[in-house]
């Protein structure tokens, strides 16, 4: 994130905070600086924070709207489950959302900025500086997957969930649009493991920040309800498919990326041709079937575990 807010620095901050809060007693080749330096705590964190909500909304709205456009499923529509004018509701509350959950997550990146947090940066120079850069990412994947498992999962119980999490199920059959429309305490806790990762573990900025952008198509992929061919039938592979599953049936699929957690923790299941076919996909009986379980799950699920503690 240095090297990003080092070019907006030069291209748009400088020049933009001289304008708005110049400094009269110094000047640099004639022009009129800020009155903030660079390195001001404050200046970092609005940069910081600009930088995080207009690139966040652009990936969000591009990712999503491609993904909607040539991937989704738009038989889903047919659902007795899909909300009238789910769409433009699932976009307004992603948009309110997503800066809100980076006001919460800024303090990270600032963090990084300030030489805090175990980022590292520079070229590989010895075989195992690229070993420890590959194996970097399946660390990641696995460390995340599993803090997402957790911080999901506890966000289903019953005294936390209407909270924090009921507002993401408003949305039964998901579109892509879905992927950020959540409350934004919701999204900023299931951040939290992408951000505790490089205060824990050693790992290079610039595969933070693709792998931070990856997270982002990933969480757009799987409420796109139409799973790429080669991993649709994955038993490994955490798909659109199982996290449709999670939507309609609640009590599944809470995983990220893989399958391996909600196997752990006995919430695992697979999906059927009920979700790989799309005659069986696209039928009303199904459908129905599906509207009638999503209607009575999630109650009977908070109200069981309500009365057993």
């Amino acid at each position: 994130m240095d090297t990003v807010l080092h070019y907006a620095d030069q291209f748009l901050f400088d020049s933009l905070y001289a304008k708005i809060w110049p400094s009269y007693t110094r000047t640099i080749a004639g022009h009129v600086v800020s009155a903030w330096p660079r390195d001001d705590f404050w200046r970092v964190n609005l940069s910081i924070y600009i930088i995080t909500v207009v690139f966040g909304l652009l990936l969000y709205l591009v990712t999503s709207t491609l993904s909607y456009y040539y991937v989704f499923d738009h038989d889903y529509m047919k659902h007795p489950k899909f909300l009238k004018n789910q769409v433009r509701l699932e976009i307004e509350c992603a948009l309110s959302a997503i800066p809100w959950m980076t006001l919460f997550t800024t303090p990270f990146f600032t963090g990084e900025i300030f030489g805090k947090s175990l980022l590292y940066g520079g070229m590989p120079k010895t075989a195992y500086d690229w070993f420890y850069l590959v194996a970097s990412v399946p660390s990641f994947l696995f460390f995340t997957d599993c803090g997402i498992y957790w911080f999901h999962r506890w966000m289903h119980h019953p005294k936390v969930y209407k909270y924090l999490h009921k507002l993401h199920h408003k949305w039964v059959v998901p579109t892509p649009f879905a992927s950020y429309a959540f409350n934004p305490c919701d999204g900023f806790i299931q951040s939290l493991p992408y951000h505790m990762y490089v205060y824990m573990i050693p790992m290079h900025k610039f595969l933070y920040l693709g792998l931070f952008s990856f997270v982002t198509l990933w969480t757009v992929m799987i409420h796109d309800g139409n799973a790429c061919e080669f991993i649709s039938h994955s038993e490994i592979i955490n798909t659109s498919a199982h996290h449709f599953i999670h939507h309609v049936y609640f009590n599944y699929n809470y995983g990220q990326y893989f399958t391996l957690w909600d196997r752990i923790g006995n919430s695992h299941r697979q999906p059927t041709d009920e979700q790989y076919e799309k005659a069986l996909r696209d039928d009303h009986k199904v459908m129905a079937r599906q509207a009638y379980d999503a209607n009575n799950i999630e109650g009977k699920t908070l109200g069981d575990k309500l009365k057993s503690q």
